[in-house]
């Protein structure tokens, strides 16, 4: 018997979050306080971005911001695409190389429940593998992505 998996099932639910209205430099000490790659930005405690730490080389560093004065709302990655704790591992994995993305927010009605990552799903079971290498077969992975779906998938 061939179980489906859930987003539900494998995201992580401790997920840190960060105001939008914080400056860079809170953001990248919480980020190293809890040794984490992204924080969920959020204005009236509804998800509305995710700064990673792409975000803060690309829009802070290369651009020689202030990370004590820029606001994390300046530099975060929006809109948020966010999935949904019902739906599929494998929609889940489609609509993150659909759109290149490595972190995928879980959202039920406007409140996040959890975050799930490509490298999540490729660490997480067999099965996934294989779904991943169906995927990548016919779309391209997100380009940060492609050494990881190398090693864990070829």
């Amino acid at each position: 018997m061939f179980m489906i998996l859930k987003v539900e099932d494998v995201m992580v639910e401790d997920v840190v979050t960060i105001d939008a209205n914080a400056t860079v430099m809170e953001a990248v000490e919480l980020m190293n306080q809890y040794e984490i790659g992204c924080l969920i930005v959020t204005r009236r405690g509804r998800a509305v971005g995710i700064v990673t730490e792409r975000d803060l080389l690309k829009r802070v560093l290369a651009k020689f911001k202030d990370p004590k004065t820029t606001k994390v709302q300046e530099i975060m990655s929006k809109p948020l695409i966010v999935g949904d704790p019902g739906m599929d591992v494998e929609d889940a994995a489609k609509l993150m190389f659909r759109k290149k993305i490595k972190k995928l927010p879980i959202v039920d009605q406007g409140r996040l429940l959890g975050l799930v990552t490509l490298t999540d799903l490729a660490r997480f079971q067999p099965q996934m593998i294989r779904v991943l290498k169906k995927i990548s077969t016919t779309e391209l992975p997100p380009r940060r992505l492609k050494k990881v779906i190398d090693y864990y998938v070829v």
